[in-house]
């Protein structure tokens, strides 16, 4: 009866607060400057790769919000594999998210920190990523309820900043501001690389929507379980067409050709009406949005962390709290140092193979993804629609993760997350084989 009553005092989320927290954790670098690598090989394609890619997204989180409705648990989707498939599998899939998260982590916080040297060029980057990291790790540490109510601040504010930048190109396109612009066309763009580079692109749109695990390891902490699925269904479909909106008017502002990946769109469709203020705002969105996400995951990871160390699959210390808040400081000591280790390779390492890095982590994640539709599949013994929607999910996602062998900067990320995925699972064998066979402690 105790145990019940404790789950009720922390399920505490309604479902528009996660649908909040969602495009929080969705609504950041991905789309705001990632999608410039997607217009840049798809063109006018992007838009047709976002509406798969948000489908895909859909699919994915739609199992992993079914298996919280009927097994709402801590962990989430690795818990669940653990259920699944054996501890093997808890073990593996945790670590393989932990290490994709801390790689991708760098170049988040780099990101951050030269957002931030556009108004004050002269300030030494490394002090920027440091109070980004300090900023992150401290919200992190005031739990779930201090996390959501910082994401779904943010939340608004970059919701709020693409309607309005929505609103501010649309009048341009339709000749209601005085500006002067010469509408693109749209005919000749929609292949600039042919089928090869839509292909190639696919990834992009797929990472525009990274940040949906974070949502699902959150959905435990509902009032109702089972409203995780409408949440995420209003989350993707508003972020979606937000997304969908907003790149169809960048495109007709701005070729396809001048869009460059150093260069967020939605800045570069400002500066090209000659509104400068508007590119000044568009920048501290940038800060907003990928703080967020960052801060998001840094939580996600941590707690990810503590689950592990819960199960045995890692040091019982990651388990241990402190204060009124139970902050697990030896969880966020180790997130803190695998963050100050990432950002390091970042600044010292050159930049063409951290990107390599930075595509194996990114990749990574879209194998978690995987996991999670695998998972649903074994656990829920799904009917025939919802077979149909999830294996439609793992089609999209292995066409999009084989795309980056196309081109030779993702190639080779590609092949450093299979490096990744295969040093985990070795890991994993040996771990296992070491201690033997162990009954989950997760069932």
């Amino acid at each position: 009866m105790k145990s019940h009553v404790h789950r009720k005092e922390e399920n505490k989320l309604s479902w528009i607060s996660l649908s909040l927290f969602g495009a929080g954790c969705t609504l950041g670098t991905g789309f705001f400057l990632g999608t410039s690598l997607a217009i840049h090989w798809a063109g006018l394609s992007v838009l047709v790769l976002l509406v798969l890619a948000a489908a895909g997204t859909y699919f994915v989180f739609g199992a992993l919000a079914q298996m919280t409705a009927d097994d709402p648990k801590e962990g989430a989707f690795r818990t669940y594999a653990g259920e699944a498939f054996g501890p093997w599998a808890g073990f593996g899939s945790g670590w393989m998210y932990w290490s994709s998260e801390m790689l991708i982590m760098g170049s988040s916080l780099t990101a951050l920190g030269l957002f931030s040297q556009f108004w004050f060029p002269k300030f030494p980057l490394w002090v920027f990523v440091a109070v980004y990291a300090c900023i992150g790790l401290f919200i992190a540490a005031l739990g779930a309820k201090g996390l959501t109510q910082t994401e779904n601040v943010l939340a608004v504010i970059k919701l709020a900043a693409t309607v309005a930048f929505i609103a501010i190109a649309a009048a341009a396109c339709l000749g209601w501001l005085d500006v002067k612009i010469t509408p693109q066309k749209i005919t000749n763009e929609w292949f600039p690389h042919k089928i090869k580079g839509v292909w190639t692109g696919f990834i992009y749109a797929f990472f525009a929507f990274a940040g949906i695990e974070v949502m699902g390891l959150m959905a435990a902490k509902l009032k109702e379980p089972k409203d995780a699925v409408k949440s995420g269904r209003v989350m993707l479909l508003t972020v979606s067409t937000l997304y969908v909106v907003a790149i169809a008017l960048i495109l007709l502002l701005v070729p396809a050709a001048k869009l460059t990946p150093d260069e967020s769109p939605l800045v570069k469709a400002m500066s090209s009406i000659g509104f400068t203020v508007v590119v000044h705002i568009l920048n501290g969105i940038l800060i907003i949005a990928g703080f967020s996400t960052m801060v998001a995951s840094i939580y996600a990871i941590t707690s990810m962390l503590v689950k592990l160390g819960e199960d045995g699959d890692a040091p019982k210390m990651f388990t241990k709290t402190w204060g009124k808040k139970n902050m697990p400081l030896h969880a966020l000591g180790c997130t803190a140092a695998g963050l100050i280790l990432s950002t390091l390779l970042a600044l010292w390492m050159p930049k063409s193979l951290f990107e390599y890095i930075t595509t194996a982590g990114s990749l990574v994640l879209m194998y978690t993804w995987l996991l999670i539709c695998i998972t649903y599949i074994k656990k829920m013994k799904p009917t025939k629609w919802n077979r149909v929607k999830v294996w439609t999910a793992m089609f999209l996602i292995v066409a999009a993760v084989a795309g980056t062998a196309m081109e030779k900067t993702s190639r080779t990320g590609l092949l450093a997350s299979i490096g990744l995925v295969v040093l985990i699972a070795l890991i994993t064998y040996i771990v296992n084989k070491i201690r033997g066979p162990l009954p989950s402690p997760i069932q």
